[in-house]
């Protein structure tokens, strides 16, 4: 690993919890950094022939790592892997924009909005990376990245790099053809749409007060705890169980929207764990709805 990525990429005994938003979990074996599409596949091609097992972050705005830290190789994709391109088409009709997976959907968002693009200022606000918004179909204030995608690049666990087309992406709620296949997201091409930067920027600042005003973005958490069921909102069932403001250890439900767990003062895994099963538990015999976890829970073996 050294060697393809320097000392400055890898990272032994690295915890997790300064790499993942709910600011939670144990160390890492290696936490390693490629800086390009070459040194994804080369990490990826070494940890099949050593038969170490691996895992993809981004900025781990949607994982719950466990406290006991994971024997594993965590590849992370964020800072090092984060180039953006900008083509603009003739006519004034519009652009593409190619980023690399671990560019943040603001930085992308901000970057379109410079150009005059308009499209994914849904986006601006998800704090995550373009890859984890391709493979997780992210989605906001009536918008999705199926929307607006027009191909994702991705590594295969054989090693191979492809071009997946939106129409052959199979996206859906919190899923995609490259979760089903543990495809690598190494970048996506996005058609966006001509308009007026203060048009788009006006957008964005009245997305960004509306998450403001609704979300506990002064805690750690993941995001919404829990996928959304079908017919119901999550938040809506918690609080109607009255858990609002309940806690475990250092996690609590938020107390300004109930679909947030978040980490109020030293959580630990267990303590979230803890929480969302007795959510779960508590809001299915009030409501008989089971609602399943949109955070993505890492643990050894799993």
């Amino acid at each position: 690993m050294r060697a393809v990525l320097g000392d400055e990429g890898v990272l032994e005994r690295e915890p997790l919890a300064g790499h993942t938003t709910f600011r939670i979990g144990g160390p890492a074996r290696w936490l390693v950094m490629p800086s390009g599409e070459d040194e994804v596949r080369a990490v990826v091609l070494a940890c099949r022939r050593l038969g170490w097992p691996w895992r993809v972050l981004g900025l781990g705005s949607n994982v719950l790592a466990a406290d006991e830290g994971l024997d594993e190789v965590v590849v992370k994709l964020a800072d090092r892997f984060s180039h953006i391109e900008v083509q603009m088409e003739a006519a004034a009709c519009g652009g593409v924009v190619f980023a690399e997976a671990g560019a943040t959907n603001a930085e992308v968002a901000e970057v379109a909005c410079a150009a005059g693009l308009a499209g994914y200022e849904f986006a601006s606000g998800i704090p995550g990376t373009v890859g984890g918004a391709a493979v997780m179909n992210a989605g906001a204030y009536g918008g999705e990245f199926a929307d607006v995608a027009v191909a994702v690049r991705c590594l295969t666990p054989e090693g191979d790099v492809v071009d997946v087309p939106a129409a052959e992406a199979a996206w859906g709620y919190r899923t995609s053809l490259m979760m089903e296949r543990g495809y690598v997201v190494l970048g996506a091409t996005l058609r966006l749409t001509a308009d007026d930067p203060a048009a788009i920027r006006a957008r964005m600042e009245d997305l960004a007060r509306r998450r403001e005003e609704k979300q506990p973005l002064d805690l750690p958490s993941a995001g919404s705890t829990f996928k959304r069921p079908e017919g119901h909102f999550a938040g809506k069932l918690i609080q109607d169980a009255g858990l609002q403001g309940v806690s475990v250890g250092g996690a609590q439900v938020s107390t300004k929207h109930a679909g947030f767990v978040v980490n109020v003062g030293d959580a630990t895994a267990a303590d979230v764990l803890g929480l969302i099963a007795q959510v779960r538990e508590r809001v299915r015999e009030q409501s008989g709805v089971t609602l399943e976890p949109e955070v993505r829970l890492w643990s050894r073996g799993e």
